[in-house]
């Protein structure tokens, strides 16, 4: 298995337990979470399920009996009337079985399985709290791509499953490292550049990634699987939403507004974009989900807590969607070499590239030599007034150690070049930056690239700190 290592440990604590547990695994969908689960807990399984997707009540319990059947031994699956009749069966299965080694109960995309007004999530808190729960032997293991569904309904319920999970796996994509041990073990041979561009696009989403063929170049792939009619993810953008989010209109009209921005965006100029006075219900629940799936990133300016916050889409996916696929849908061979060319992949990939550090800030800070000094992240945008010029800083890291690193991040087609009009530029900004915070603390300018910086009288005066692709990798492994 490639990288969760950190969560094989937590599930083979739980086989190890001396009782019963209760394990919630989440994430963004294709993020692996099944492969997870039946990787180190499939020789346990005593009984395995797996909603249907916009199936009614009906249709989830023909299902389950199915599935019962074929643990049990049971000839002829008969369908149980209700939830509770169809966990009264389970249980007296369930009593059959051997107390003498772990008995996982698996119930994947849980959310579908929960049809409204259906009980299910009351029955299960039943089954949980007189019988399961009183055993020793048992895992119960609920998985599902629906992050904040799981979340209020499961984790934070306030009914009988408040406090019962006992270990709550959030599953997050591979990171950029990772992508590349994934693309190695699948006997694909990248260069860095050449993994970082596929990071970028996919982000480290195993099912996407998976469907890369050997021998091919990125171009031919990301032309292959995401623009061809036939590709697997020319039609995932919609499949997405819809399988992570009931009523995902809004949650894609949030999304639409925030691609359009590489910057981020504050509450009023989304609700703007989206034509919305002021902030519903629907949104905040919207808004709230997207952030907790993963698909929209908070940037608390510098000096502030929570006022003026900025959010940022960090889906690649999504980004990469709207920036590319939605607007070239009619498929034309080679189209891809084409928009690769363009001013516009450009400054994706700048926007792309920022991500990518963003997300991988841990590493950021190994290669820095600070994985120790407590920090925090912002970003810090000062618009121009009459009385100075504005700058922007997209990643800013505030040490406890007395120091701030400015980040400046650049994707280039080679070693970046500082010239003298931008080692001006550089001089000012700091400048700039430390007269509008009035900070006494040390300010250290650092580059983070792809290829490195080219070596000159510029460069050796202005930067502090100097990372590039290959150390982001190592770190991040």
């Amino acid at each position: 298995m490639i990288g969760r290592k950190n969560e094989q440990k937590r599930i083979q604590r739980l086989l190890e337990s001396d009782r019963s547990e209760f394990l919630a695994v989440t994430g963004r969908r294709r993020v692996g979470k099944t492969f997870l689960v039946d990787s180190l807990l499939r020789n346990n399984y005593c009984f395995s399920m797996t909603g249907i997707q916009n199936g009614n009540q009906e249709t989830q319990l023909v299902n389950f009996a199915i599935k019962l059947a074929e643990y049990d031994g049971s000839l002829a699956p008969k369908k149980p009337e209700n939830w509770q009749i169809a966990f009264l069966q389970l249980r007296a299965y369930l009593k059959t079985l051997d107390s003498n080694k772990k008995q996982v109960i698996f119930i994947d995309e849980l959310p579908w399985v929960a049809t409204p007004k259906s009980g299910f999530i009351q029955i299960l808190a039943h089954l949980w709290n007189d019988y399961i729960s009183k055993e020793s032997h048992f895992i119960l293991v609920i998985c599902g791509s629906a992050t904040s569904w799981i979340s209020q309904k499961i984790i934070n319920d306030p009914g009988g499953l408040h406090n019962r999970v006992t270990e709550n796996i959030h599953l997050y994509p591979f990171t950029i490292a990772e992508t590349n041990a994934f693309l190695e073990s699948r006997g694909l041979r990248f260069s860095n550049q050449e993994t970082a561009k596929i990071y970028m696009a996919l982000g480290g989403i195993p099912f996407y990634l998976e469907h890369i063929r050997k021998g091919e170049s990125f171009a031919t792939a990301i032309e292959r699987i995401c623009f061809s009619p036939t590709g697997i993810l020319h039609n995932e953008y919609d499949n997405l939403f819809k399988a992570l989010f009931s009523n995902a209109e809004m949650h894609q009209q949030i999304v639409a507004a925030l691609s359009k921005r590489h910057y981020g965006m504050t509450h009023k100029e989304i609700l703007e974009q989206i034509g919305m006075e002021r902030p519903t219900g629907s949104y905040k629940r919207a808004f709230d989900e997207l952030i907790v799936s993963d698909f929209v990133m908070e940037n608390v300016p510098f000096g502030k807590k929570k006022r003026g916050s900025t959010y940022r889409l960090i889906d690649e996916f999504s980004v990469f969607y709207h920036r590319f696929i939605q607007p070239n849908r009619k498929y034309t061979p080679g189209i891809w070499q084409h928009l690769a060319e363009s001013q516009s992949y450009k400054i994706w990939a700048g926007y792309a590239f920022e991500t990518l550090c963003h997300k991988h800030i841990h590493a950021v800070k190994q290669v820095l030599g600070i994985s120790a000094v407590y920090t925090e992240i912002n970003s810090l945008n000062v618009p121009n007034s009459s009385v100075q010029e504005g700058f922007q800083i997209d990643l800013l890291i505030d040490r406890k150690d007395n120091a701030i690193n400015i980040c400046e991040i650049k994707f280039h087609s080679g070693p970046f070049l500082i010239s003298k009009e931008y080692y001006e530029k550089l001089v000012a900004l700091r400048q700039r930056f430390i007269d509008f915070t009035h900070t006494r603390k040390q300010v250290f300018l650092t580059f983070i690239t792809n290829y490195g910086i080219v070596p000159n009288s510029y460069s050796k005066e202005i930067a502090d700190a100097e990372i590039d692709l290959e150390q982001l990798m190592e770190a991040a492994g």
